[in-house]
């Protein structure tokens, strides 16, 4: 896991450069039949890459964007009118079956249909009309982390296919984003020491950043046995706070940007209950030390919507580390395997 964590500059260069024209070809294919939706469909941390989707197509094109529920067709047989909608499905193996029921469904009723995946040679892409392909190399560990940084990355690029307003300039300052977060690793595996009998925590985040609360806390769970709820952190507000008391464990994704008004004033709460928060952010974010027990601060200023890439490697790394401590394989998680087939 760990190995694979310190990929993801390479994976996300090799990503840029060998998928950039089949993006283009996209864009142009698109720009005559723009869709008026959006439905994104995955498992697991696939579905998480694509709740961050959601937040970022919705932002960037102004197209309403939904995360379907597989069981709709898998189970219930529902006909979903799918015309004038682009369906991606999203998936590292390529080989999820209601996914993929999903997406073939789609395409016979009328969806303009795009796969993105890991695995050139997978059912995936075999179904879908359109494919990105996330170039990370063979993913050994059970947990994902460079494909689920790939699937952000080829997310981004359906943005700027869709006309979403990002230029690829600014997706070519994420690898060396990430190799600078991956820097913070020794100060990451220090952090994780104190952590080693934790149990219970509570991840949240806000807006772009609400996916890596999710993806953080199934690497906590998946990897290090701990039950990690998360939330947004306004939901966190209506309810679930009411189990915080003192040094309670509270992660938090903290850019600088729109979201820190609220976020602060969740912390602010968290802080009035004693609770342990550790804060991801960056340089740009001073006033999160007056809030956060510990702060996990990346080095580089980044615009908020490129944030969510590099945010999740400390998260990654905490993980990993946070199992060893353990005494724990993150690579093989009990009753886990790479590929799980569901309908």
């Amino acid at each position: 896991m760990l190995e694979e964590i310190r990929e993801q500059p390479g994976a996300l260069e090799r990503t840029l450069a060998g998928e950039l024209r089949r993006v283009e070809e996209f864009k142009r294919h698109i720009e005559k039949r723009r869709p008026r939706l959006i439905v994104l469909v995955a498992r697991g941390t696939s579905d998480n890459a694509a709740l961050f989707g959601r937040y970022l197509l919705e932002i960037t094109t102004g197209i309403p964007v939904s995360l379907a529920a597989p069981s709709i067709s898998t189970l219930y047989e529902a006909h979903i009118d799918y015309r004038e909608a682009l369906v991606v499905a999203i998936s590292q193996s390529g080989e999820s079956t209601d996914t993929n029921l999903v997406l073939e469904r789609a395409r016979l009723q009328g969806a303009l249909t795009l796969g993105i995946t890991n695995e050139r040679s997978s059912s995936l892409v075999r179904l879908a009309e359109h494919l990105f392909l996330v170039r990370a190399g063979k993913e050994r560990s059970v947990a994902a982390t460079k494909t689920y940084t790939g699937q952000m990355l080829m997310l981004y690029l359906l943005s700027y296919a869709l006309g979403g307003g990002i230029r690829l300039e600014d997706f070519r300052r994420l690898p060396d984003a990430v190799e600078e977060a991956l820097r913070l690793e020794p100060a990451v595996q220090a952090l994780s020491e104190r952590y080693r009998f934790m149990r219970y925590a509570v991840v949240v985040g806000r807006g772009l950043n609400y996916a890596n609360a999710f993806e953080f806390a199934l690497k906590l769970m998946e990897t290090c046995y701990v039950v990690a709820e998360r939330f947004s952190s306004a939901d966190f507000l209506h309810g679930p706070i009411a189990l915080v008391e003192p040094s309670f464990p509270v992660f938090a994704f903290a850019p600088p940007d729109v979201t820190w008004p609220s976020m602060d004033e969740t912390l602010a709460k968290l802080q009035g209950l004693q609770a342990e928060i550790v804060a991801i952010t960056d340089s740009g974010n001073r006033d999160v030390s007056a809030r956060a027990t510990k702060v996990i601060r990346l080095p580089r200023r980044l615009p908020e919507v490129l944030t969510p890439i590099p945010y999740i490697v400390p998260a990654q790394l905490f993980a990993a580390c946070l199992a060893a401590q353990k005494g724990l394989n993150p690579d093989h998680p009990r009753t886990l395997r790479k590929v799980t087939l569901t309908l």
